[in-house]
């Protein structure tokens, strides 16, 4: 793994406005990086990464399935119990996922395995410039000679993307909300909009505030059209302490996410995995925070809540003292202390790896840079290829 200046194209502000990369500049700072590329071996990547990942999205669905039917986990995820029948439901049907993102503190081969920080299983962003833009720019890379001859990429996100569109049940249609109001979200339920009429699906948007319920209990639009699929780039925590969240169980619309997506994306989960697999080299240690256990990290940890977005409320402490720290709307509730995995640094910046599953196949990656250790909504996304053989 080596961080390579590549040098932007041009125009390359031009390809995005074509292709519909809108969001490549949020409130006047730069979002999308080409000056620079990450280069992985072929090895890096099938070995480090891609099995890995599928591995754990493995443990985790074992995870789920042992989480419905104990309250104990349930309850040290701060799920509230209104909430637990829908998510319980949701697993026992069969409620299909579309995406997730693993994302991963690792520096290449040598720096040892891959070590999972969270799982992004809700509502992570970052997909379309991960399965297009960034294939657009390996493509005219290796058109101009920018990039080695046979210089590949690990990127079939949206091939399985439009695969998994056509395998999901259903009666063909399918709604799709966000805030129609931010551009990363509005972007990235476009392009999942058009992966889906890709598949041969009829989709509409419909922005949050234009979804209600009617005296039936169903989800319906502002014209009282019952929704019976959604697609929803809206937290589930969001949704269960919503007014209309105590009755999640007994709605017939259907989501993507299902609520059962609710458990992998608390990092809690990150506890009760390193309690159930404390060996797995792709997982560090990590405990709720009231449990004394924690003491055996020492000195160096990070704290996280149960819930938090883009990095926000995270404590950082390496030998007693800070390294890092965000303050965030999200650090009223319950923490988990995890080892600390400092992010590499490569020419002063800081890599995260965002391994995508789609389904439950591994299907791509991302990487988000930032000047600290922390990942915040400030990191840049820079592309990646694999360098041939």
């Amino acid at each position: 793994m080596r961080r390579v200046a590549i040098g932007e194209r041009p125009d390359w502000r031009d390809t995005a406005r074509r292709h519909g990369f809108t969001f490549h500049t949020l409130d006047g700072a730069a979002y999308w990086s080409e000056s620079h590329a990450y280069a992985f071996t072929l090895a890096e990547i099938e070995t480090d990464l891609e099995g890995p990942s599928a591995e754990i999205h493995a443990l985790c669905l074992a995870f789920v399935a042992d989480a419905v039917e104990d309250e104990r986990i349930l309850a040290s995820l701060d799920i509230p119990f209104h909430a637990r029948d829908a998510i319980r439901a949701s697993w026992k049907r069969g409620d299909p996922s579309l995406y997730g993102r693993l994302d991963f503190s690792y520096g290449g081969a040598s720096a040892g395995p891959a070590k999972l920080l969270e799982y992004n299983a809700d509502t992570p962003t970052a997909l379309y410039e991960s399965g297009v833009f960034q294939w657009l720019w390996l493509e005219e890379g290796l058109r101009t000679g920018t990039l080695p001859e046979a210089a590949d990429q690990f990127n079939s996100l949206h091939e399985k993307l439009v695969a998994r569109f056509r395998a999901l049940r259903g009666d063909g249609a399918l709604a799709f909300t966000a805030y129609a109001d931010a551009p990363e979200d509005r972007g990235t339920v476009a392009y999942l909009e058009d992966c889906a009429r890709q598949a041969g699906l009829a989709t509409r948007f419909l922005d949050l505030a234009d979804i209600g319920r009617d005296e039936d209990g169903r989800f319906v639009d502002r014209v009282h059209a019952p929704i019976p699929r959604l697609f929803k780039l809206y937290p589930w925590e969001w949704a269960f302490a919503d007014a209309f969240g105590a009755e999640l169980d007994v709605t017939t619309t259907r989501f993507i996410e299902p609520p059962w997506k609710a458990i992998l994306s608390n990092k809690g989960l990150l506890a009760h995995l390193h309690a159930r697999e404390p060996g797995h080299p792709n997982l560090l240690p990590a405990f709720f925070e009231e449990d004394p256990r924690k003491a055996s990290l020492g000195t160096s940890f990070v704290k996280k809540p149960l819930v938090s977005r883009e990095g926000a409320n995270i404590l950082m402490v390496r030998d007693g003292a800070v390294l890092a720290q965000d303050h965030g709307p999200y650090g009223g509730g319950r923490h988990i202390r995890q080892a600390l995995a400092v992010l590499p640094d490569f020419a002063g910046r800081r890599p995260v790896i965002g391994s995508w599953m789609v389904g439950d196949e591994a299907a791509g990656l991302c990487i988000r840079e930032s000047a600290g250790p922390i990942t915040d909504n400030a990191a840049l996304f820079v592309p990646h290829f694999i360098v041939p053989a």
